[in-house]
């Protein structure tokens, strides 16, 4: 027995089979894809106010993964307030009425809210029920004749349900169907998915597994017997690259490509170059079989109705790549456009007022060779629509395996995109944080400042490349900041060229482009101008002015090439403009830096790319520099021991106050704020006032 979110007592462990069925279904990606799908189990409690028995429904609630489900994720509502909805059904011009009514039968404290997909575990008669979207299942519901294929895989055990909007009328469908279809254990809905049911939460999972399984061989032996491949022939010169080479082209791509994507509003990208995407995109039906455009409703949500292809082959020029793609890029806008206004047209048809066009860039670019680049308002959102259009070509490849692909019609999927019941979805969503979409690459992040900021960025919302020359370091920084969705750890070594490009190239591909630059890799050597070797020069002016140099050169070939704007942002310092003793490598170099900041801002303004540079003075505490021996010389420099010399620095302030890392990296996020929109070439002191180094 359990307490579950202020329900009362349930009995019998409904709820925990439930989450652990809901666990096992949800991460399986051929059972049922992220946020896709739901499950169900009905049972009793005991009424926490009146003491009594009441029947209640457990069900996954909107928006979550079955893959990750707990019981806080569960709608908790009860039968005979759910059952009597029946009695008040409006018909289905308004059964959007009812989903506010579930509200209405909620039993308990807490919860998730429920679902468009409640009335369908709700009214039919069956103490638990899984509603999922295989690809093997949609592949049979996106046939042209897929209840003749339902009937002949899998009898009178499996019944097929045509095409309707998720709702509470097909909710009534399947509940009918299921009376009229006593020795069914599921049914396969129409262009979307399947639903399956048993008098126990095992017997549900197994049906459920049952059904896909036997998909699956079906569609499988169909494809041995084949004797040519469902997508036709591979396409001479539309071959995969080989693997460095498709990766070089698709990091010269992407940032081109996520400019085009963003044009309405920015993205985030993801690159996929798996085995089915090659494949797919270097058939013979790549182009009309794309142009079709997805079918399960999960599918289109995600990627939108079709893709965004770029039709040449490889043996084409990067230039000439992307010269096809501003073309098609143009056609695919204005082909949404009137797909759009066609959708809209029908809806005022019916007296509705649709929502305003969202916007008309692809989120699935597919590029012959190189693979594919998905989008999303974020990284998981960019990766998730990314492994959707991967469930649809599986989905397509089944359907034309068994028979002819067909999705539901255009208008259809307007009704489920501009749906007002999923615009209301959207406007419930937290409000985006200030870096919401920004890709930053920080270099020497794996510790310090440059840790600090890393940090400080990901905190508002960027997703950040954290640089540095060890590259373990670098992924355990990362790591710490969250999963691959928000930080990626790379390698560079910013002194060579070869290196900062791979470095540049990394990020690219794990997040579409880079947005937001910190040139922040740096060392010291406290020496006196006669003890100052050569080798010392070399050192500290190849990791700082060159490396800033070539950090700078690559990431603005991106900025340029997206077309989005951008900041660069040195981490100078306040020797940049004081002169101190037995300091003369590091301050050069500083110098050198800070007058990159104002070059650049002179060159780069054109493109909207931002240009500035941070002063920082004796930030001792979490440094790399001052722990490997910086410290300690500059302590000797100035009579004081190492320990106290942070308190040594924060005394000749005019503020009294010491700096540390944090202080650097608040500075750094103000600059890359729109407040700071119109501020390039400047310089911020971050030293608790220095008063030699002012600037003048």
């Amino acid at each position: 027995m359990s307490d579950v979110s202020g329900a009362g007592v349930v009995e019998g462990g409904v709820v925990e089979d439930l989450v652990g069925r809901s666990n096992r279904l949800g991460s399986d990606p051929r059972v049922t894809n992220y946020a896709g799908g739901n499950t169900s189990a009905k049972g009793t409690a005991t009424d926490p106010v009146t003491g009594e028995p009441v029947e209640l429904l457990w069900v996954k609630g909107s928006g979550g993964d079955l893959g990750t489900l707990t019981e806080q994720g569960l709608a908790v509502l009860r039968l005979d307030r759910m059952r009597a909805l029946v009695d008040v059904y409006p018909g289905e011009e308004r059964e959007d009425e009812m989903v506010a009514a579930f509200d209405y039968c909620l039993h308990g404290k807490g919860g998730a809210a429920p679902s468009i997909d409640t009335a369908m575990h709700g009214l039919v008669d069956a103490a638990h029920v899984d509603h999922l979207h295989p690809d093997a299942g949609i592949a049979i519901a996106a046939a042209a004749d897929g209840e003749e294929l339902t009937s002949e895989i899998f009898g009178d055990e499996v019944v097929w349900v045509p095409w309707r909007r998720p709702g509470f009328q097909l909710g009534l469908d399947i509940a009918a169907i299921k009376a009229a279809n006593p020795q069914a254990v599921g049914c396969i809905l129409g262009g979307h998915g399947i639903t399956a049911w048993g008098d126990t939460s095992a017997e549900a999972e197994e049906r459920s597994l049952a059904i896909i399984r036997k998909a699956e061989e079906f569609i499988a032996a169909r494809a041995a017997a084949r004797e040519t491949h469902a997508f036709g022939a591979v396409r001479p010169g539309y071959e995969p690259l080989p693997d460095a080479e498709r990766r070089v082209r698709a990091a010269a791509l992407a940032p081109v490509i996520r400019g085009l994507a963003s044009i309405d509003a920015p993205q985030v990208g993801h690159f996929t170059d798996s085995e089915p995407v090659l494949d797919f995109v270097a058939r013979e039906r790549l182009v009309p079989l794309a142009e079709l455009g997805t079918s399960c409703p999960d599918h289109f949500l995600r990627t939108k109705v079709k893709p965004l292809v770029v039709d040449v082959p490889t043996s084409a020029t990067v230039e000439e790549t992307v010269t096809a793609l501003r073309a098609a890029h143009e056609a695919y806008r204005a082909d949404y456009a009137a797909y759009y206004e066609r959708g809209a047209a029908v809806a005022r048809a019916r007296g509705e007022e649709p929502p305003a066009m969202r916007g008309a860039d692809p989120a699935i670019v597919l590029v012959p060779g190189v693979g594919m680049f998905s989008y999303g308002r974020n990284k998981q959102t960019a990766r998730v629509a990314g492994e959707f259009y991967v469930n649809a070509i599986n989905v397509m490849r089944g359907a034309e395996t068994i028979s002819t692909y067909a999705p539901i019609a255009e208008a259809e999927k307007f009704r489920i995109e501009y749906w007002a019941l999923e615009e209301a979805k959207l406007r419930r969503m937290p409000a985006p944080k200030p870096l919401a979409t920004r890709v930053a690459l920080v270099t020497g992040a794996a510790s310090g400042i440059g840790k600090a900021i890393a940090t400080r960025l990901a905190a508002e919302g960027a997703c950040v490349v954290v640089a540095d020359l060890d590259l373990e370091k670098a992924a355990a920084a990362a790591a710490e900041l969250g999963s691959a969705d928000v930080a990626v750890g790379v390698a560079a070594d910013v002194s060579s060229e070869a290196a900062v490009r791979a470095a540049v190239q990394e990020a690219v591909l794990a997040f579409g482009g880079v947005d937001l630059v910190v040139n922040n890799a740096g060392l010291s050597l406290s020496r006196s101008l006669f003890d100052t070797t050569e080798a010392d020069w070399d050192l500290q002016h190849n990791v700082m002015a060159k490396g800033s140099f070539l950090v700078s050169r690559e990431t603005a070939r991106v900025l340029v090439d997206q077309g989005m704007g951008g900041d660069i942002v040195y981490i100078s310092s306040k020797n940049s403009v004081f002169a101190g003793p037995n300091n003369i490598a590091y301050s050069a170099t500083k110098a050198d830096q800070a007058h990159q900041v104002r070059l650049l801002a002179a060159e780069l303004g054109q493109y909207g790319v931002r240009v500035n540079g941070v002063n920082p003075d004796g930030v001792v505490r979490g440094s790399g520099i001052f722990a490997s021996g910086w410290g300690a010389n500059r302590a000797a420099v100035y009579g004081v021991p190492e320990e106290k010399l942070g308190e040594f620095y924060a005394q000749r302030t005019l503020l009294k106050r010491e700096v540390l890392p944090e202080n650097v990296a608040n500075a750094v996020f103000a600059l890359c704020t729109s407040d700071f929109s119109h501020t390039t070439g400047l310089h911020v002191p971050v030293d608790a006032g220095v008063a030699a180094a002012f600037l003048r």
